[in-house]
């Protein structure tokens, strides 16, 4: 496949970086406005580096756009000329509807969005997506994409905001009870090394068992509960403290945000 990433900031790279690491394209563009700072990438072979999104386009079938959202227009107006019935749109860009790109660059155009998230660099992400009605015909291509880089789940236009919270802005959010973890290692005589450590992988080999067994959270929280024991003793004490309610007031909140970015966008 080749792949173009217009706009390869922090998700860009991020995306990049999958790609590459799962062999997942035979070519690709990157382009960025001052792109002296992914050079780096060249050091693949198969990857160029430009500020030529143009070019970009021109040489490849598949384009991601992980632009910012106030550039996006004015990028697809540059491009709108040199797409063709071959090439698929893959929007990365929060609150960019389906119907504005369609007004940009018109309906008959493959036009899917997503939602990764960074843990892509490391084949980890969760990634949403819809598409527009031609893009259903490519929106299989995109999960094989995305499959190879984490895990996928087509879902409706309308959930797209909810999804950026749960799992773009989730890693933020499960980075910080990752370190209040780690933190904690440290009160109890760990090290910061080994309490990060501890912290990490524990944190990984939970969402291994549910994504292993497709269990409820609670069935695995029973396996290590006893009547009157150490593990039941702290989880009541975080819910009293309001573990589980401000998790769910911040997702809530951040949804709230975002959409001021939609209703002012």
């Amino acid at each position: 496949m080749k792949i173009a990433i217009i706009g390869t900031g922090n998700l860009g790279k991020s995306i990049a970086k999958g790609i590459l690491h799962s062999n997942g394209a035979t070519s690709m563009y990157l382009t960025k406005k001052s792109p002296e700072s992914i050079r780096d990438f060249e050091k693949y072979g198969n990857v160029q580096v430009s500020s030529d999104n143009k070019e970009a386009v021109r040489q490849s079938d598949i384009l991601i756009f992980a632009v910012q959202p106030g550039h996006f227009a004015g990028i697809l107006e540059e491009v709108k000329d040199l797409l063709t019935d071959k090439h698929v749109i893959i929007s990365t860009i929060t609150g960019f509807s389906i119907k504005r790109m369609e007004d940009l660059i018109g309906k008959a155009h493959y036009i899917i969005r997503s939602m990764p998230n960074t843990a892509i660099s490391v084949g980890k992400s969760m990634t949403c997506l819809c598409s527009n009605e031609a893009g259903k015909k490519r929106i299989e291509l995109a999960k094989a994409i995305f499959n190879r880089m984490g895990h996928s789940l087509e879902i409706p236009e309308e959930q797209m905001q909810a999804a950026t919270v749960i799992c773009a802005s989730g890693i933020a959010f499960w980075m910080r009870l990752i370190r209040a973890t780690t933190q904690g290692a440290i009160q109890l005589g760990f090290d910061a090394k080994e309490a990060q450590s501890l912290a990490m992988h524990t944190c990984d080999g939970a969402a291994g068992l549910l994504i292993a067994s497709g269990h409820h959270p609670e069935q695995e929280i029973d396996k290590v509960t006893t009547p009157m024991g150490c593990t039941i003793e702290g989880l009541n004490e975080m819910e009293h403290q309001g573990l589980s309610s401000s998790l769910i007031r911040g997702i809530v909140a951040s949804f709230k945000k975002i959409n001021e970015f939609k209703m002012n966008s």
